[in-house]
């Protein structure tokens, strides 16, 4: 998207491959640029689940379109963070043309949607056949616990990561899994995809609507397992991106900023993330070089990671702490969490996912038909966008209403319930992507004392 046709101005743009490596041109622009500029505050927006760079653009304008009104006397630049990540085709984003989700009402459920198979092959380019093989077992949903067991695989070897160096290893156990990938393919499929298959129905039932497939209610027929085992698919796909968010966070974005930093150490840097962007952006500040102090704010909006992540440490395991902690002190202000319980993403499938990537064991001795996930697996397995930071010392809470009236600490962690305004959309997500609104915006101004 050209500045011209960005709602805000400076504007620009932040390409990193899977790798974490940045396009260099689009860099030493940044670092020419935003000192001729005069910027003094620099907005740095990540996207979370995603498809292409006018996807991630288009949210970027839409964000940022109140912000010169609201800040009138500001020196402002913004910069839009593009990396490889994905959205599956049905699920709703409020506000966006509906033509995007529109392939999905063609396509029955379990099989796999033609945008999804584009998606897939998009951000695991190399494995455009195990795309295919999965693609072709979801459409016929064959009756035998073989194929599905033969799908549980295919899944595993797609989103499966191949170490390069140690670091690779390192950034995979940092992100919560085994250096293999994620433990709910190693075990028993079928179960893992009742258990799926119930999330998918209890999330149904909390929208009002008729179940999984959106058609009739679910049951634990060969074809209803498949409904799970699409929901496998999904949720092992956000793993990887969840994994690749680190990745791309403490390689790409934290050296960056430590670069502008050098070029330009009187810009006052503010980070934002979206989904697994609050994963990224949280995990740039573990790439900062530990003199930068030019990070001024940073505000997370339905981050998909732990809500222990910054924990020192954690309630259940008193020997452990989260793979962010004590981080928050690398900002010069403060760490804003936006969250809401109409989040269904986060409320209901992350826990689900994170209990099932986290453990070998399958939930099946721990779920029962009538499980409700929040209660049954307990706070351990929660999503920060879900309840905000937990376990962190001094953590601040303030209502929606109260932020933006609050007089900000100057540092530390801030909960900030937004359910007031994030909460619409339907199964499977929620709320997760209804983020843009003008008071969102204004949440990121005050915690950056930005006027």
């Amino acid at each position: 998207m050209t500045e011209q046709a960005m709602s805000v101005t400076p504007y620009w743009e932040l390409t990193f491959d899977a790798d974490g490596d940045v396009d260099g041109r689009e860099r030493d622009r940044l670092l020419a640029q935003v000192t001729q500029r005069k910027v003094h505050d620099l907005v740095v927006f990540a996207h979370g689940w995603n498809n292409e760079r006018s996807g991630a653009t288009r949210l970027y304008s839409r964000f940022f379109q109140p912000v010169p009104a609201l800040a009138p006397r500001a020196r402002l630049g913004y910069v839009g963070v593009v990396w490889p990540s994905m959205i599956f085709p049905d699920e709703p984003i409020p506000d966006f043309p509906a033509a995007a989700t529109a392939e999905v009402t063609a396509v029955a459920r379990p099989a796999l949607a033609k945008g999804t198979r584009q998606a897939l092959v998009e951000v695991f380019p190399d494995r455009a056949t195990l795309v295919e093989q999965i693609a072709r077992l979801l459409e016929q949903h064959p009756d035998d616990g073989a194929s599905l067991e033969t799908f549980g695989q295919l899944v595993r070897l797609l989103v499966e990561a191949r170490p390069q160096d140690p670091q690779d290893a390192a950034d995979i156990l940092a992100a919560g899994g085994p250096a293999g990938g994620p433990e709910m393919l190693s075990g028993d499929t079928a179960q893992v995809c009742r258990d799926f298959a119930r999330a998918l129905d209890q999330v149904a039932s909390l929208h009002g609507t008729s179940a999984a497939s959106g058609a009739v209610d679910f049951s634990f027929t060969p074809a209803g397992l498949w409904d799970g085992a699409h929901e496998l698919l999904r949720q092992a796909a956000y793993y990887a991106m969840k994994r690749r968010a680190g990745k791309v966070g403490e390689r790409g974005l934290g050296r960056v900023l430590g670069r502008l930093a050098q070029e330009a150490p009187d810009v006052r840097v503010h980070l934002v993330g979206h989904s697994f962007g609050g994963r990224l952006v949280s995990f740039a500040l573990r790439g900062l070089p530990a003199e930068v102090r030019t990070v001024k704010s940073v505000t997370l909006l339905q981050g998909a990671f732990s809500h222990y992540a910054f924990a020192a440490r954690l309630p259940h395991d008193t020997h452990a702490s989260g793979a962010l902690h004590g981080l928050q002190s690398r900002i010069d202000g403060p760490l804003v969490c936006c969250y809401s319980h109409f989040d269904s993403a986060l409320g209901t499938m992350y826990p689900l996912a994170s209990r099932l990537a986290g453990d070998a064991r399958s939930a099946a001795g721990e779920l029962g038909a009538d499980f409700d996930i929040g209660r049954t697996l307990g706070p351990q397995w929660g999503a920060m966008g879900h309840d905000g930071v937990q376990a962190v010392d001094g953590t601040r809470a303030f209502t929606l209403a109260e932020a933006l009236r609050a007089k900000w600490p100057a540092s530390g962690c801030v909960n900030v319930d937004a359910a007031a305004v994030v909460r619409r959309g339907g199964p499977p997500t929620g709320a997760h992507s209804d983020i843009v609104h003008r008071e969102l915006a204004q949440v990121v101004l005050a915690a950056g004392r930005i006027r």
